[in-house]
């Protein structure tokens, strides 16, 4: 699969006042986003998500290091702008607009036609919930009504690449799902969509590949199951009887299931050979036995949590 995005030991540093020492914020940052896929861009708050962003969208420059945009988005910065969606996490928006007056202006930046700005933003706004907003002032809307009308206008040109930051930030669970999948449905067009989140399991939930940023450097880039399946510790759950557990010399990490009769035993891999026999033997009804795979929160602020201790 070919890369839209690659980014090569990009450096970012920022210092607060003259006489104190520059703050490093991206350390040799290296990553690839692949065309055509829903890659999340994870990392705790502070570790670079944004600052990257912005850099890669000419909003602020680099120290050092390399940014390089498949030919498809265009042949120079300009072309490639007019192809990337970008939602910030902080937008502005216009108060004293209409919705559709907003979406109105930003479409004209894109050099759209005014029917097919109407034509695409009232589309986005149905599919989003927000266009019955459309011909109030914004200076009205609530936060979950702007984070709708923000990824309208995000998406109205039909974007190649769309880059959104923290894009579920403050909403309802309601609109947290009309997001994702709408993030979901656009990835299976062709669009590929690459958001930074600092919440795991959403990333999990609907991406295929990951950046994870840990203090300004790449800690893991790549497919999600493949980092679960690499940090699998070998551990299966076992589910049996109360009553026959008895039965068993349970050496072993157990737990009684909440609302049953049954008992969750967890047992190492090279121990489960050995159990299921015994289990066989003594005639132990087994209700269940299932590899145990660590999410991808898991994974992610264990690591977290290691990298602060050195």
């Amino acid at each position: 699969m070919k890369s839209i995005l690659t980014i090569n030991r990009l450096n970012k540093s920022f210092k607060s006042d003259f006489w104190k020492e520059a703050h490093h914020v991206l350390k040799d940052l290296t990553f690839d986003v692949e065309e055509g896929g829903l890659c999340g861009f994870l990392g705790p708050n502070g570790a670079g998500k944004t600052t990257t962003i912005k850099i890669l969208l000419r909003f602020i420059s680099s120290d050092s290091g390399e940014i390089i945009f498949s030919d498809k988005l265009g042949k120079n910065f300009n072309e490639v702008r007019k192809s990337i969606g970008y939602f910030p996490e902080r937008p502005y928006f216009y108060p004293h607009l209409k919705g559709m007056e907003f979406a109105n202006y930003i479409g004209s930046l894109q050099g759209m036609s005014p029917s097919e700005i109407n034509e695409k933003t009232n589309y986005w706004a149905e599919k989003l919930s927000i266009k019955f907003a459309l011909d109030r002032k914004i200076n009205s809307y609530s936060k979950g009504m702007l984070q709708r009308l923000g990824f309208v206008v995000s998406i109205i040109h039909s974007p190649k690449f769309l880059i959104l930051d923290e894009p579920l930030s403050g909403l309802d669970p309601i609109g947290r799902r009309d997001f994702k999948r709408i993030m979901v449905d656009l990835s299976q067009e062709g669009t590929t969509v690459f958001f930074s989140s600092h919440i795991v399991s959403d990333v999990e939930e609907i991406c295929n590949n990951v950046v994870v940023l840990m203090e300004g450097k790449t800690f893991y880039q790549g497919n999600i199951d493949q980092l679960i399946d690499e940090n699998h510790k070998g551990r299966y759950e076992l589910l049996i009887s109360k009553a026959d557990s008895s039965k068993l010399n349970l050496a072993v990490l157990e737990n009684r299931v909440a609302g049953s009769d049954l008992i969750s035993v967890t047992i190492d891999a090279n121990e489960k050979d050995q159990f299921l026999k015994e289990i066989v033997q003594k005639d132990v009804d087994l209700k269940s036995l299932k590899a145990l795979r660590p999410t991808l929160e898991e994974i992610v602020y264990t690591s977290q949590e290691s990298s602060q201790k050195l």
